[in-house]
């Protein structure tokens, strides 16, 4: 199975949003061909859910909540991306601000 390097996924999903009418913008650049990639969902500028690629026991990869429990508490979902960030300097963290942010989300994970 080929892997597919996170700097073209992360291009794939700011393309996808923009051509579903919505937003998407690097908030931290990671590494270009193995870094994970976090998506803070938002809607209207209303966060939601931050969602992170991992790498599953199975092989391949699989999508999570992860974060503070309510996603409207922006200073713990800051204080969580900071410290995700601090732990993996070659984390991507997306924001993705468009109604129903998880569901393009996975239509995106089912195409890598």
């Amino acid at each position: 199975m080929t892997r597919l390097k996170s700097r073209f996924l992360v291009d794939l999903l700011i393309r996808r949003a923009e051509a579903a009418g919505g937003f998407a913008t690097v908030l931290a650049k990671g590494d270009d061909t193995s870094g994970i990639i976090l998506v803070q969902c938002s809607n209207r500028g209303d966060p939601g859910p931050l969602l992170e690629r991992r790498f599953a026991m199975t092989g391949g990869y699989i999508w999570e909540s992860v974060g503070p429990e309510d996603p409207k508490d922006g200073e713990s979902a800051e204080n969580y991306r900071q410290r995700r960030r601090d732990a993996d300097p070659d984390l991507w963290i997306v924001e993705l601000d468009i109604a129903d942010a998880p569901r393009l989300v996975a239509e995106w994970a089912a195409l890598t």
